[in-house]
């Protein structure tokens, strides 16, 4: 079979975007050297499931969410950022550096933004601290959704949201290369944890092959330590979709106070 490969998640600028492009050109370079390195030019929700993809990167809620029926896992990264832990990760909230939310409690009746549905960490983890001080399963006047952490993170310097949950490696990638949104914007708390972003390999993917990446992965952290320094990159684990339940369990606390949906 050809194969195809794309690492879409984390990346924030073009500088980003080249350096991970780099590594996941040195990752396949002795497990897959065929493989052609794509950008998803359909909705990731269909590339995610195509039977011809060697490796990629996802978001653990739509993993849980039917994902997981296509794909198995190769690794989950270790990121150098605040908010990380080993494989695990939380999210930031932010608010506007000069806006009037100094807790979750003062956004109530405010705006959110929030990058997608089915986000854990723009979403489902923002639903699951807010849930406690929601009531009749409102907490926000108005929920926008932006379709990116950039976006979010826009939305609330350009005033238009109040408040959001952002990806905490990605906050740190925008600390490091968007500066001035960085300093347009305030924490404000944390969510909880759960585990981070994970690699994933059509389910077509023989077991040596999984294998094979794993170790490449390994081999192209260590052959690029600048590389790996400005990637943030640490290492990687090898985690089970048990670990992922982490992320129905932030749902159904959410669930059980009533608050469905962030509104």
């Amino acid at each position: 079979m050809n194969w195809i490969a794309s690492l879409p998640m984390y990346n924030v600028t073009p500088a980003l975007a080249a350096d991970w492009r780099a590594f996941l050109a040195d990752v396949l370079r002795d497990t897959a050297p065929l493989t052609h390195i794509v950008e998803a030019d359909e909705p990731l929700h269909t590339f995610w499931r195509r039977a011809d993809l060697l490796i990629s990167q996802t978001c653990g809620y739509p993993l849980m969410h039917g994902l997981h029926e296509h794909v198995q896992l190769v690794a989950t990264p270790e990121f150098d950022a605040p908010g990380c832990a080993g494989p695990n990760y939380s999210s930031v909230i932010m608010t506007r550096a000069d806006g009037p939310v100094h807790s979750l409690e003062t956004s109530r009746g405010l705006r959110v933004a929030f990058n997608q549905l089915d986000s854990n960490s723009g979403m489902n983890a923002l639903r699951h601290v807010i849930a406690p001080l929601s009531r009749d399963g409102s907490f926000f006047s108005e929920a926008v959704v932006t379709g990116s952490h950039i976006g979010s993170l826009t939305a609330i310097a350009g005033n238009r949201a109040d408040i959001a949950a952002i990806d905490c490696v990605t906050m740190a990638f925008v600390r490091d290369g968007l500066p001035q949104l960085a300093q347009s914007v305030r924490e404000v708390a944390w969510t909880q944890a759960s585990p981070g972003l994970p690699l994933v390999a059509s389910s077509d993917v023989d077991a040596s092959t999984v294998e094979a990446l794993r170790s490449a992965l390994d081999n192209a952290l260590r052959a690029d330590p600048v590389r790996a320094k400005r990637l943030r990159l640490k290492g990687f684990s090898t985690l089970s979709l048990t670990d992922y339940a982490r992320i129905e369990q932030l749902e159904n606390e959410a669930l059980a106070f009533g608050y469905t949906r962030l509104a």
